[in-house]
């Protein structure tokens, strides 16, 4: 296993980037990140209007992985996730689902405890250590890590956790993996426009795919296969996941569109990723049994 500290960060995901680390496919690699302030704020003195937000949301890398083609597919297996002791939350003006409500930038510091987050002395939340930005580089021009898309990148979904594979569309030659913004709790929807910002190390398996060919990210862990889609509104990002979904199965299936729609009503579920971002993300989690009785195979 091969290991990646922080020193080398992006903060847009770019076709023209030079590789921090070069993996063969299928290799394990225990990644060190930053948390989503770029370790600005690490004391109740810290104020989010004195740090330097050009290095907000730093994502380490980039990994060039051999293998990967533009038109195939990066799988991205997350084996383990490690957090550091403390985390930072944030709301403030014009900032989230509430930001209508604030004049002024708010900060709370938490302690991690075991596997607990303890918010204050009465309250102690479970942890649920997720990766909040993770990608590869798209076709097109940079993309900021504060932006999620098609390439992946700051999609904030609590599903990203350990167990999970993640499934990218490869534009670039060696595709150009990068990954931060670990959060060690965080509800769907992150409607203050922060979870539990943390440091740590992600520990990721690389394996290039170039016969898979994708159109947005897939996700899947032990019980559910889901596509996770970005656009400029829930709405729009939900149908653009339900959509590819449809495409999916019936191209690997075969069977009657109708009927897989009105089966997908049934037991498909549409969930909230993020809603603060440029972008709103959803992912669209289909159950394995389903799929296994359909004859499905990725």
């Amino acid at each position: 296993m091969q290991e990646l500290n922080d020193e080398r960060v992006l903060f847009a995901f770019a076709r023209d980037l030079e590789p921090a680390l070069t993996v063969a496919s299928g290799e394990t690699v225990r990644i060190r990140t930053q948390d989503c302030f770029g370790n600005q704020v690490q004391t109740p003195e810290d104020e989010l209007d004195e740090i330097n937000w050009d290095r907000i949301n730093p994502a380490t890398g980039p990994v060039f992985v051999e293998g990967a083609v533009p038109g195939g597919a990066l799988k991205v297996t997350i084996e383990n996730i490690e957090l550091d002791p403390q985390t930072a939350s944030c709301t403030g003006k014009d900032e989230g689902v509430c930001g209508d409500r604030f004049d002024v930038w708010s900060t709370h510091l938490c302690a991690i405890d075991g596997d607990k987050l303890v918010w204050n002395d009465q309250l102690s939340i479970p942890l649920n250590p997720m990766i909040g930005v993770i990608g590869v580089a798209p076709a097109g021009d940079p993309v900021n890590c504060g932006t999620p898309g098609s390439h992946g990148g700051n999609m904030d979904n609590t599903a990203i956790t350990t167990g999970a594979t993640l499934y990218f569309p490869v534009a670039v030659e060696g595709a150009l993996f990068g990954c931060g913004d670990m959060h060690a709790a965080m509800g769907d929807g992150e409607i203050s426009v922060s979870g539990a910002e943390v440091a740590g190390y992600a520990t990721v398996t690389l394996t290039a795919l170039p016969d898979l060919h994708l159109v947005d990210p897939l996700i899947e862990n032990g019980t559910h296969l889901g596509i996770i889609a970005s656009a400029e509104s829930l709405d729009a990002a939900a149908d653009r996941a339900v959509h590819e979904m449809v495409d999916l199965l019936h191209d690997r299936t075969g069977i009657d569109e109708a009927e897989l729609v009105m089966l997908l009503s049934l037991v498909a579920d549409v969930q909230v990723c993020q809603m603060v971002d440029p972008q709103k993300t959803v992912r669209f989690m289909v159950p394995k049994y389903v799929l296994e009785s359909l004859g499905f195979k990725l």
